[in-house]
């Protein structure tokens, strides 16, 4: 029997059986029209389950026009945000003020401005405190250092950190990289994951290939 479940709101039980609920399962906990997020991501925070998907994208609205993607065990720290398009201001004119948005009658009259979907790809590992900036897409494997501010786009399996976010080191070479992506383990069964732990965590590519 598989010991990871996407259905559980809280992944992880102490080892005296108690559920930390502190850390929430993306896909269980959050329903929004504007959100795709894949199995066994995760996110920690300290409010409530229902606020979580304001606490991660606080911009994003029912009636945004963008969408946030979020692939599969991706890992989220602590007050990390992700700020999507529908958090810009029209910048054309004198003023950025949204007058708009204090009338009912008007308050989804900015659906002109320029807008990008953002999007999180498998295994990305967001550290604590991390801001994402809209329009990004983080490739698979990547690392954001923890306070980065990542205002482009961020290549496969790279480590970036500060603000802006710039490139640290790439995790592997281009050849591991091209065949990890080929692999794309986060999308086999979960049994067959479990299988491969040990060479997941070792790095062992050959023996992932035998699995």
């Amino acid at each position: 029997m598989p010991f990871l479940d996407p259905r559980q709101p809280h992944p992880i039980t102490l080892a005296d059986g108690t559920p930390y609920r502190e850390t929430v399962q993306l896909a269980a906990v959050i329903d929004h029209p504007r959100m795709e997020i894949g199995d066994f991501s995760y996110f920690t925070h300290s409010r409530t389950v229902e606020e979580t998907a304001a606490i991660l994208a606080p911009y994003l609205y029912p009636f945004s026009q963008e969408r946030l993607l979020i692939g599969r065990f991706v890992q989220i720290a602590r007050e990390a945000i992700l700020i999507t398009s529908s958090a810009n201001h029209a910048m054309s004119g004198v003023t950025t003020y949204p007058f708009r948005v204090f009338s009912p009658d008007t308050i989804e009259g900015y659906q002109d401005l320029p807008f990008q979907d953002t999007i999180v790809g498998h295994d990305v590992w967001i550290g604590h405190g991390a801001t994402i900036m809209p329009g990004v897409t983080i490739g698979s494997g990547t690392i954001i250092a923890a306070r980065a501010v990542v205002t482009r786009d961020v290549p496969a399996y790279t480590i970036v950190g500060g603000n802006p976010a710039t490139v640290l080191r790439q995790r592997f070479t281009d050849e591991k990289i091209a065949d990890l992506l080929a692999l794309a383990w986060w999308d086999w069964p979960i049994d067959k994951i479990e299988r491969a732990l040990p060479h997941l965590e070792s790095g062992d590519i050959a023996a992932l290939r035998q699995v």
